[in-house]
């Protein structure tokens, strides 16, 4: 009976969140509360709520600071230089515009957020794309690849919804796939140079005027600065100076080495980071405040999501749903193919992409998955691992589902099937190599 009522739950909240009827935010909260009254747990009700509110407060924060961190240094101009460093350096190369172009998405997606990147990395681009005759297609799906691969940050959406949905930090889900993340970085370099190259021989010969105007989205003066979606006129930072963007860069590699080491938890980490950052480039209340006032959006939609998918699992766990509904999928699923689950959870991510949004697919799909795998001996953090290889990593830039695929295309004059035909083959590829790296390193098994 309690497995059916999970199943029933869950099924309800993906028909509600898929079909738009009402936002996901909403459906998180009030569709297992709906379940656990109808299933007569509410004097419990209070307590589940409180405890899967506890599990995901360290991930919220950490998201928090995470975003209007890196918010602050795309503010402050700290890749500025990095960007018009490839532009110079790849000149009139469809090859070398390409690889740079990777690269260029992959620094500025450390922030986590698909729409910013897109904005910033098309607008930016796009104008060298048309002044060399490039299809814009390259840009859409070197992006694509680029962004796709960075969004497993732990801040990013996919690892922060499975730490979330299955209360597990950092170490246990994004550290162990870092070696298959940095192989997913090489592949994207190594799939925009074979882009480029195709590119290159479709042009043949091309030339870039004498004195290309400046690429939009950076710069164009002493007092301008890079705009995010949502800044208004005035409302971006002066690039910093000299010394304060050499200080930017060593704290924010300082930061990623302590992530990667493990100095501290990643939300002490991040508050740190963004006080110290913010002191340093924002030194009065006044700028201070406007940043967060400028920011303060996304960070609100990212982790009221969060707190609310902490509801959603407090409800399912406290209630024993998800274990009954994993009990009668183990019942289900032969013994010899229950093994075999991280791979195929890995493999089938990416395409599951196009069907589910992210919400649906981690909030309500892995956590059955996560406990069916558990009936087979294999830990949650391992399913949380190949869910993040492929489900909107390297599918978010190309799925329906997703408000910022449409930004992609859309800043690009591409239509979305064109975008999605030309990159897919790509995309899935980045998976299948972090896959095979995962399994190398036994980040998942077979």
């Amino acid at each position: 009976m309690i497995a059916l009522l999970g199943f029933l739950t869950i099924g309800l909240f993906l028909v509600l969140t898929m079909t738009k009827r009402i936002s996901v935010l909403t459906a998180l909260v009030l569709v297992p509360v709906a379940a656990a009254l109808i299933g007569g747990f509410a004097s419990d009700l209070g307590p589940m709520i409180l405890d899967g509110l506890g599990k995901v407060a360290p991930t919220g924060i950490m998201i928090a600071f995470a975003v209007l961190y890196f918010s602050l240094m795309i503010d402050t101009g700290l890749f500025d230089p990095l960007i018009r460093g490839i532009l110079r350096l790849a000149k009139d190369d469809p090859l070398r515009i390409a690889v740079g172009t990777a690269v260029i998405t992959m620094c500025v997606a450390l922030d986590g957020d698909g729409a910013s990147t897109f904005l910033i990395t098309v607008s930016a681009l796009l104008p060298v794309y048309r002044r060399l005759g490039m299809s814009p297609l390259v840009l859409t799906g070197v992006v694509c690849l680029g962004a796709g691969v960075m969004n497993m940050v732990p801040w990013g959406g996919p690892t922060a919804r499975a730490m979330a949905v299955l209360k597990l930090d950092s170490s246990e889900v994004f550290t162990p796939v870092l070696p298959a993340m940095v192989a997913g970085i090489a592949w994207v370099l190594v799939a925009s140079s074979l882009i480029g190259l195709r590119e290159r021989r479709r042009l043949g010969t091309v030339t870039l005027p004498a004195e290309p105007a400046e690429p939009a989205g950076l710069s164009a003066g002493p007092s301008a600065g890079p705009r995010l979606a949502g800044d208004g006129p005035g409302t971006a930072l002066a690039p910093a100076g000299k010394g304060l963007t050499a200080f930017n860069l060593v704290l924010t590699l300082a930061l990623l080495a302590c992530l990667v080491l493990q100095v501290m938890p990643l939300p002490v980490l991040f508050v740190l980071g963004f006080t110290i950052a913010a002191a340093v480039n924002l030194p009065t209340w006044e700028k201070q405040q406007d940043l967060l006032e400028r920011h303060g959006k996304s960070v609100v939609l990212v982790t009221t999501m969060i707190f609310a998918a902490g509801v959603f699992t407090g409800v399912l766990t406290g209630t024993k749903m998800i274990d009954e509904m994993a009990a009668a999928f183990v019942g289900v699923i032969p013994e010899s193919f229950g093994g075999h689950l991280p791979v195929l959870v890995a493999l089938t991510g990416m395409p599951l992409s196009l069907v589910f949004t992210p919400d649906a697919y981690y909030f309500g799909v892995l956590p059955v998955l996560a406990q069916t795998a558990g009936g087979f001996g294999i830990d949650s953090a391992e399913i949380a691992r190949a869910a993040i290889l492929g489900q909107m990593t390297t599918g978010f830039p190309l799925s329906p589902l997703t408000a910022a695929t449409f930004i992609l295309v859309g800043m690009s004059g591409v239509q979305l099937g064109q975008h999605q035909r030309f990159i897919f083959g790509w995309a899935f590829a980045t998976t299948a190599v972090m896959t095979v790296v995962a399994l190398a390193t036994t980040a998942i098994s077979l």
